[in-house]
């Protein structure tokens, strides 16, 4: 019915409902493609903060970052056409990564389609392997069904990205039609035929591990799945990228399955009998490329638990495998009667190996970058949200830094480069009261690099630092080690990233020696404004565990 309904555009209708489902933040590059949604932003400038970036790629990486900080979908727009492709990369990653967004595109009008307009694409063919959904919405009255499909597609099962196709003479038709009502979460939950399985097994086993990962979850399950690992003495391992699904310092956290995975975890993971995974898909980077778990049969038990049943069997063979929601599934398994345990020196010495791991090591150099990890611990407040992008400069943070627990850590899974900088600013957006940290290498920092000017036009304080090894250092590695002696197009020219910050109206630091490093981060977190630190580090450390030398010698 739409009797004394206001008649609204279709811009205003398309706003209205971002309300309804309780959209405070959106990010974007403005287009005339969709310039009424803009008009209809302006009048609601008190309920929806607007965040306008430098770059659609950045928009998007932005989103997917506030969607994976906050649990609910991050909001893009951008143009039709170059703008939709510069922000396929944040889609790819929401994706890969499993997080909440939703993508507005402009689109040409209903005129104009299938003429090859100008910058006219068929997002539904775009998309189509990158999203949850994709759909474009040709008639305003039907705005309100097609966006609450699009919050509850984005955050249900495994969550993940929507793109919404805007025909721009749609946007400006007028339409009386009722909002819809705000969307509901599903939950579902393991049935007791399950979770009496699981208890067995638990019990028969003599060297479990419980391995964390994935999306979806909350601080209530992050709290509850920490009490089922005390009351069932388990050590705890997190999937790549996801080590802040528990409190680092914790007993019995025992470090991250991903890339550079301390030698001695890997070692616990081949020898454990029984591996219970709740919300990680089991991908490649966290098997060691399916080499540290082969499928599709495990040599060991397995119990699989995730959100999205079509993960479910998809690699992984599993003697117990269970669809359900993290919050549901974790509250049963806390409240699963506990064990006998007889593993407690399992626990133990996969903790040990952990705290042995977490060391300063030392790789020569300057520049000590264990060392700037622990001076980070000992300056930095225990709940610093760290971000990074891409690239082997993000190993020292994975092994030495200690992620406070819940929303600490936002990283890409997918591995795009680029995701530092921007995804530090939705951070810091999300969480204006906490302190961010935004790590990225000197090829990563380039992408979007120019996202300082947001920092700056926000007023958003944040530190970035730049490890700034003159190359792109993962493919460097991979050469001198796959085609010594023909090392081509890794090389890099930088600028003065202190002397870039600056020019934005930042403050900009250099660091050339591990004696510097302490009193720049005590000097950049005293300043009202945004920091950049340049921290210049011998390419020859290629990780934390050898060197560009030893590669060679190999």
């Amino acid at each position: 019915m739409t009797k004394n309904i206001a008649t609204r555009s279709g811009g205003e209708i398309l706003v209205d409902q971002l309300l309804v489902h309780g959209v405070d933040t959106a990010f974007c590059v403005p287009g005339e493609s969709y310039l009424d949604v803009l008009n209809a932003l302006s009048l609601r400038k008190n309920k929806i903060k607007l965040i306008v970036t430098r770059q659609d790629g950045s928009a998007s990486f932005m989103a997917e970052a506030f969607g994976k900080a906050t649990g609910r979908p991050g909001i893009c727009f951008v143009t039709r056409g170059p703008g939709a492709t510069n922000a396929s990369i944040g889609v790819h990653t929401a994706f890969q990564d499993s997080s909440p967004m939703v993508l507005f595109v402009g689109q040409v009008g209903g005129d104009m389609v299938e003429r090859e307009a100008f910058q006219e694409i068929d997002y539904r063919r775009m998309f189509g392997q990158m999203t949850k959904w994709v759909a474009q919405i040709d008639r305003a009255d039907r705005i309100p069904e097609y966006v609450a499909r699009a919050f509850q597609v984005a955050t249900s099962g495994r969550p993940g990205p929507v793109v919404l196709a805007l025909p721009e003479d749609m946007l400006v038709s007028k339409e009386a039609v009722a909002d819809a009502k705000p969307i509901q979460s599903i939950r579902y939950a393991a049935d007791n035929d399950s979770l009496s399985e699981i208890r067995k097994l638990l019990s028969e086993s003599k060297k479990p591990l419980l391995l964390l990962g994935g999306s979806g979850w909350t601080e209530k399950a992050c709290e509850n799945i920490k009490t089922f690992s005390e009351r069932n003495n388990l050590p705890v391992a997190c999937s790549f990228r996801r080590q802040d699904l528990i409190d680092n310092r914790h007993f019995n956290y025992v470090g991250d399955v991903g890339i550079g995975i301390n030698p001695k975890l890997a070692d616990v993971v081949r020898d454990s009998d029984l591996l219970l995974v709740v919300g990680a898909r089991l991908g490649e980077m966290t098997t060691g490329g399916y080499s540290l778990l082969k499928p599709p049969v495990l040599d060991k038990r397995l119990v699989h638990i995730h959100p999205g049943v079509e993960e479910l069997g998809r690699v992984f063979q599993a003697e117990v495998m269970v669809n359900a929601d993290l919050e549901s599934i974790s509250s049963q398994l806390s409240s699963m009667d506990p064990v006998e345990c007889n593993w407690g020196d399992w626990r133990l010495n996969a903790r040990k190996a952990y705290e042995e791991n977490v060391v300063p090591v030392s790789m020569g150099g300057d520049v000590d970058l264990a060392e700037v990890m622990q001076i980070m611990e000992r300056k930095l407040p225990q709940d610093t949200v760290m971000v990074n992008g891409a690239g082997n400069f993000s190993g020292w943070i994975h092994r030495y830094w200690k992620y406070s627990g819940y929303r600490s850590q936002l990283a890409p899974t997918n591995g795009a480069m680029g995701y530092g900088v921007p995804a530090g600013i939705a951070a810091k957006v999300a969480f204006p009261n906490r302190t961010v940290v935004s790590v990225s290498g000197d090829g990563c920092f380039l992408m979007n690099g120019q996202e300082l000017a947001t920092a700056a036009q926000y007023d958003l304080k944040l530190l970035f630092l730049v490890f700034n090894n003159g190359m792109y250092g993962t493919i460097r590695m991979h050469q001198e080690r796959e085609y010594p002696n023909h090392v081509y197009g890794t090389s890099l020219k930088n600028p003065d990233f202190a002397a870039l910050a600056r020019a934005y109206g930042l403050h900009g630091a250099t660091v050339e020696s591990t004696s510097q490093f302490e009193e720049e981060l005590m000097q950049a977190l005293s300043i009202n404004t945004a920091s950049l630190i340049e921290i210049k580090t011998d390419p020859n450390i290629i990780t934390t565990r050898t060197t560009l030398d030893a590669i060679r010698n190999r």
